[in-house]
């Protein structure tokens, strides 16, 4: 088998490099408070798009900092109630999708959530404000102001504040709510389940936003993590902030939040991945303490992994 990262027995046992900081768990507590204090105002728009059996909504609701973020829902029409639901997280720089692909899940009975991250390619809301560099990317947005600056830090908490609205609904059984995604979607369904740990259900594929330090050392820092050589370009040609810069980093590594996880987790790997090196994301895997279950798939690089959607709807529909 090709290889381009650790073995897989020692991937299989791989903690992480990139460190965590000292308060991190202070620092979420802070942030989850913060969101919690946040009314979230939310209201249902109808959309343009409908089908016969399903409704289709575009969501607002406000996040932290004052943001008016984006989601679009769908409800199945037949479905019973109250029924269980999905929130659907996309990849980086990208948006929430077209309504159609959220179909095939409203048919199998799921309500569905897609949240557009703020700043990316969707509705949300980006308030923006921060100190110093915003050039190119999320990952070092904030990087040089306050660790609460960071603008991963809002988009975590605004996975999850959607799921407690998605909670909420009185068409959905609040017990029954999973997440899905891949690539940053996968990192952020993560998040979501980490950070509100009623999530019941999770399937992750090759998530992003995992072990920075690590994708670092690989020189594999282009691509989606291409930010981080230009910030190091830019800002600190000389690293005498290295150390700083991956510790800081540390707040938004997903691989420090799983261990929150209290759902059920199902995740793919792709061996053959250079965007987002299987190491950073075994680096999560093997941090998770839930039941857990892994699809490896020797030749696939970062991409589309064949029959790990029907799986998650399979695995999902079990909550």
């Amino acid at each position: 088998m090709p290889l381009i990262d650790m073995p897989l027995d020692r991937l299989r046992n791989y903690e992480g490099r990139n460190p965590r900081p000292a308060d991190f768990d202070a620092y979420w507590e802070r942030a989850l408070q913060e969101m919690r204090e946040t009314d979230a105002q939310w209201e249902l728009v109808a959309s343009d798009f409908q089908v016969p059996y399903a409704d289709c909504y575009h969501l607002y609701f406000t996040g932290t900092g004052g943001a008016r973020i984006h989601a679009k829902y769908v409800r199945p029409k037949h479905a019973s109630e109250p029924h269980p639901a999905v929130l659907h997280f996309h990849g980086y720089s990208h948006y929430s999708g077209d309504w159609s692909d959220k179909l095939a899940w409203a048919l199998a009975g799921f309500s569905v959530l897609a949240l557009d991250c703020r700043g990316q390619g969707g509705l949300s809301e980006d308030k923006g404000g921060v100190k110093g560099t915003t050039h190119r990317g999320h990952i070092i947005r904030g990087l040089d102001d306050h660790p609460d600056r960071l603008l991963f830090r809002d988009i975590f908490l605004d996975t999850a504040k959607l799921a407690g609205i998605a909670m909420s609904l009185p068409e959905v059984d609040g017990d029954r709510v999973g997440v899905f995604g891949a690539s940053q979607g996968g990192g952020l369904a993560l998040a979501c389940a980490a950070l509100e740990p009623r999530i019941r259900r999770v399937a992750a594929s090759v998530p992003f936003l995992c072990d920075y330090k690590r994708v670092w050392e690989m020189d594999l820092a282009r691509d989606a993590y291409e930010e981080l050589r230009i910030y190091f370009r830019h800002h600190d040609p000389l690293h005498v902030r290295e150390d700083e810069i991956f510790e800081r980093l540390g707040y938004i590594d997903v691989q420090h939040l799983v261990d929150r996880i209290r759902g059920d987790t199902l995740m793919g790997v792709g061996l053959l991945d250079t965007v987002c090196p299987p190491s950073s994301q075994f680096a999560a895997y093997n941090k998770i303490r839930s039941d857990k279950k892994l699809a490896i798939y020797p030749d696939y690089v970062h991409e589309r992994l064949p029959g790990f959607e029907d799986e998650a709807i399979r695995f999902l529909a079990d909550m």
